[in-house]
């Protein structure tokens, strides 16, 4: 709501339609009973490692205690490069 009052100041050259959205946008207040969104979890690159190493979500999920859907998109973005891959930790002490 900031950012609209910011770039749609009064008087400032604007479209009209641009202008009266922005003036909804600074109308707007939270319902009463509307919840708030809790902070989603981070992944953690022990996570990212577990479920690289299973290659299921649906079994990650279990293991995790995660949704098979967050675990597959986490996958999917590891996978394709869209999340860089977490650091190798030795998973047993001969690899120390």
């Amino acid at each position: 709501m900031k950012l609209a009052a910011h770039l749609y100041y009064p008087g400032c050259l604007a479209l009209e339609r641009k202008r009266a959205a922005a003036t909804a946008l600074a109308a707007w207040q939270r319902p009463a009973g509307m919840r708030i969104r809790p902070p989603g979890r981070r992944w953690k690159p022990s996570e990212d490692r577990i479920l690289l190493r299973l290659g299921d979500p649906a079994r990650a999920a279990v293991d995790l205690d995660r949704t098979a859907r967050s675990c597959a998109v986490r996958l999917w973005r590891l996978r394709t490069g869209l999340v860089a891959l977490p650091p190798h930790e030795p998973d047993t002490p001969e690899e120390l």
